[in-house]
């Protein structure tokens, strides 16, 4: 709490993870508006390797020297960083990291973050740029993107430097420049640019951005669920149904329920709801199989289970997010 206080004053308005008041889909937002704004531009997607493993403790303990000199909350820091993780009942003590599941570790792995990226790329980077240029940052992920591919590579080729100074390392392969423009058809094939090539795809915060038509004909950004998240929650509900299967089908509906306005309540946004229709019926397809193996005496077959629907009824994809409403 007194960290957060020191703080938030400080960070800066492109950082969105574990600060109160602010949240993914706000960083989402400022994403679309901003790439809209644009019309799309250079996007740097970057991973660093094993974050929460790899903080370098003597550079924490000299960023928190410029803010926090108070020796009782520097001691209980120190006590939270030697702590130790107990894995398979061994005890080990890294050097370097932060305590997975402490409390503490949010607020530390934003101002190490804050020091190291943040203030770098406000303070020193963009006054160099010759066009514009933002942050988006959630945590440990975040999305650097600009309006000119000179100033993109100038900053893709400085940032492993950058980063490997504070004893961090971004993924060689996950860690790549984008070109997002909106595309041009009159002057090329379909969804292509000016120069004959489609615009590229990235992913952030489990959204896969990608460039669209509107309904009226316009190019906007649309956000859909990443693959690898939708089969991932996909596969969390199949094996749900699979260790459930004993379990009455009213406390196995009341659940699946719960999981399905889960996933609406955080994938559900503006332009994905074709994803979340597919999801709702994927995840009825994975109980229905389930249910139908539950007895070989009475087999569930679709016509069964379209009537037991009828009784208990799951709730349509819908979105709750709106990136219309302010």
């Amino acid at each position: 709490m007194v960290l957060e206080a020191i703080y938030e004053q400080r960070f800066h308005d492109g950082s969105y993870g574990f600060r109160p008041g602010r949240s993914a889909h706000q960083a989402l937002e400022t994403l679309w508006k901003k790439l809209m704004e644009m019309g799309g531009g250079w996007v740097l997607e970057v991973d660093i390797k094993s974050y929460f493993d790899a903080l370098d403790h003597s550079q924490l303990r000299e960023f928190l020297d410029k803010r926090v000199r108070d020796g009782v909350l520097r001691r209980m820091i120190d006590k939270w960083l030697k702590a130790g993780v107990m894995e398979e009942g061994q005890l080990t003590r890294p050097e370097t990291g932060s305590p997975q599941g402490g409390v503490i570790s949010p607020i530390l792995s934003n101002v190490y973050l804050h020091e190291v990226l943040d203030k770098w790329f406000e303070d020193k980077v963009k006054p160099c740029l010759k066009g514009r240029a933002f942050e988006v940052r959630f945590a440990d992920d975040f999305l650097l993107v600009f309006a000119i591919e000179e100033d993109a590579r100038r900053v893709f080729d400085v940032l492993p430097k950058r980063f490997g100074k504070y004893g961090l390392t971004l993924h060689p392969v996950k860690t790549r420049l984008v070109r997002f423009y909106r595309p041009c058809t009159r002057r090329a094939g379909k969804g292509r640019d000016a120069q004959g090539e489609r615009p590229g795809t990235f992913d952030m915060l489990g959204f896969r951005h990608y460039w669209c038509r509107s309904r009226k004909g316009y190019w906007v950004i649309k956000q859909k669920t990443m693959p690898s998240r939708f089969n991932r929650a996909l596969r969390g509900i199949a094996e749900w149904c699979r260790r459930n299967l004993h379990r009455p089908i009213k406390e196995q509906h009341e659940e699946l329920v719960r999981k399905l306005q889960g996933h609406y309540a955080y994938y559900g946004i503006t332009g994905n709801s074709v994803a979340l229709a597919r999801f709702r019926r994927e995840a009825l397809r994975c109980w229905r199989k389930w249910l139908h193996r539950r007895s070989q005496r009475s087999r569930m077959k679709w016509e069964k289970f379209n009537k037991l629907l009828e009784y208990y009824k799951v709730p349509q994809a819908k979105c709750v997010h709106s990136i219309y409403v302010t």
